[in-house]
Formats: C-alpha cells, structure tokens, sequence
C-alpha cells in the first residue's frame, strides 16, 4: 500500500475543527472525511483510526498553540504588556465562537481524559510546558522589576491558566465582550502587579 499524499498540517487543523466543533464521540468518520477532503482508506492508512487523527491533531494543536504563545514574546515590549497582549488575545479567542479557536485541549480533556491514558498524557504534558513558559514569563517580569520581587512566577502561572480557562469556560455561557474583558483585565491585575 503506498503511503497517502496530502499537506497533514492543513489535514489536522481540518479534523481539529471537526472534534472541536462535535467533540470525539460525535465526530463520525464521515465528518473527517468531509473535513479533511480524505478517502477513509486515506486517514486509516495515515493515522490508523479516528483516535490516531485525534492524536495527531491535539499534538498539531500543541505545536500550533506554543508557537502562537511564543510570537506573543519576541519584541522588546516589557514582560507585562506582552502578557496582557495576550491574554487580550484569548479574550477575543473566546468571543469569536469560531470552533477552530476553541481550545482542542479542553475539549479533549472533558470528554476523554478519564477514559484515555495516553491522552490524558499529551494534555498533561501540554499543560505542563504551557505553565513552565508562564512561569517563565513571569520570572522574567518579576527580575526586571515589573512584578513584586515577592511573587512566586510558578504560582503565577498556574493561576494565569487557571483563569484563562475559566474565561473559556464562561464564554460558552456569557460571550459579551465586555464581561469577559472585565474579567480577563481582573485576572492581568491579580498576576502583574
């Protein structure tokens, strides 16, 4: 059998749409199919099945989201203006009820997590190198004197995720900008000062 022949970034982002959109469960092969632009032969000579797609789409999302993440903290800008460029930009994440912004991770941990050891794993992980980054972050603020040299940047962080997924959480309830941003620019003021 010769191996499939396709772009696999544009592939996942398409099947991360699709298991965002109708979570695992609901996702039938034929919703991959029609998302990707694949044959079945297709995703099942390339990813094995439907959880090998999800593997490969929540580790697509993983590099997708640190390399978004990472461009938010290339410029010279302070520690703190650039945390809050991007949790601005979550906010605006969250607003846009655009499936593909949703958060692949969250969706994922919902609903299989407690049923799928290795996928638990992979979000774990995630979740790990996202706060490490955080934590980062804010050290980096907290040594350039933009944060109380009192603060503890690990502590920081796990916070700052904390209630980045709550605005996630809230959004799917109160999608107002005005809310949300009320509560985002809270949580900036909470972590950097």
């Amino acid at each position: 059998m010769r191996n499939a022949e396709f772009d696999r970034e544009k592939v996942l982002t398409q099947a991360m749409t699709a298991f965002m959109t109708k979570g695992y469960a609901k996702t039938s092969m034929q919703d991959l199919t029609k998302a990707t632009g694949l044959h079945p032969g297709s995703i099942y000579c390339a990813f094995d099945n439907k959880r090998g797609l999800l593997l490969a789409a929540l580790d697509q999302y993983r590099a997708n989201r640190s390399a978004e993440f990472e461009a938010f903290f290339v410029d010279d800008s302070p520690t703190i203006e650039q945390l809050k460029r991007y949790l601005d930009h979550i906010v605006q994440q969250c607003l846009s009820c655009d499936a593909s912004k949703a958060c692949l991770l969250t969706k994922a941990l919902n609903e299989l997590a407690e049923q799928d050891e290795e996928v638990r794993t992979i979000i774990n992980q995630h979740l790990e190198n996202w706060q490490l980054a955080l934590a980062q972050k804010f050290q980096r603020a907290i040594d350039n004197q933009q944060i109380d040299k009192h603060r503890d940047s690990a502590h920081l962080a796990r916070y700052f995720v904390m209630g980045i997924y709550g605005l996630r959480t809230f959004a799917h309830s109160h999608p107002t900008s005005e809310v949300l941003q009320s509560l985002a620019d809270q949580l900036y003021r909470d972590t950097c000062r």
